[in-house]
């Protein structure tokens, strides 16, 4: 575990060792090595909880900045595809966090280390530990620089909030055939009209979802489909 290329990598040299070492540590380290440690010190979920608010707030912050023309319906989309597990495991990686996560040995031997679901939650705790050690000014360029490719073009960043796009993807993948969506009714005034569409797969009805315009609808359902097609 080298931490001072992690640190390099972060852009960012802590004061405090032990936090960055705690937020590196999974549950299943704590639970078998220090077990008689208090739970606040015992592992890295704590300041996971801290990193996911932080992330929240400092990338609503870069999408206001870098996307001045969008609505708050696209940014509450944009910032749910990358405050989420599949692209804070990746960004992760991009700083090789794997390398660095302390694990049980259960853990270490079904390569948690490659988990999405552990290396996103480790992202969080490091954040939240840079935040604790060095305050808001030093964990908001950290975030900024790691964040920065996916904000440089607005096109990209769309596509991870698509969920047709990554629908028809699946489906290409799995099937070799791409989905269809039908309009099953619609209900409401004309100023709050409620449209429903189904997403139908070799003439399966994968799901059926509800929204204020046929566009939202057919997003909604494309996401609900795939966890269909996921499960």
């Amino acid at each position: 575990m080298d931490l001072e290329l992690l640190q390099r990598r972060l852009g960012y040299f802590f004061g405090d060792r032990g936090i960055l070492i705690q937020s590196l540590t999974h549950t299943s380290y704590g639970h078998e090595h220090h077990p008689e440690k208090p739970l606040a010190q015992r592992d890295n979920e704590r300041l996971e909880f801290l990193g996911d608010a932080i992330l929240d707030v400092i990338v609503s912050d870069l999408l206001l900045e870098n996307f001045p023309s969008a609505s708050e319906g696209q940014l509450s989309k944009m910032r749910a595809a990358v405050v989420n597990e599949k692209t804070l495991a990746h960004v992760a990686k991009t700083v090789y966090l794997q390398e660095c996560l302390r694990l049980g040995k259960g853990e270490l031997q079904t390569g948690g280390n490659q988990k999405p679901s552990i290396l996103s939650s480790a992202f969080e705790a490091v954040i939240a530990a840079i935040y604790i050690d060095g305050g808001y000014h030093a964990v908001y360029p950290v975030v900024r620089h790691l964040f920065a490719p996916l904000f440089a073009d607005e096109k990209d960043l769309i596509l991870l909030y698509d969920h047709k796009t990554q629908l028809q993807e699946l489906a290409q993948a799995k099937h070799k055939v791409t989905p269809s969506y039908h309009l099953v009714g619609a209900e409401g005034p004309d100023h709050a009209k409620r449209f429903e569409v189904e997403v139908r797969l070799l003439e399966r009805v994968l799901a059926r979802a509800q929204g204020s315009s046929k566009k939202e609808a057919e997003q909604n359902a494309a996401r609900a489909a795939m966890d269909v097609l996921q499960a």
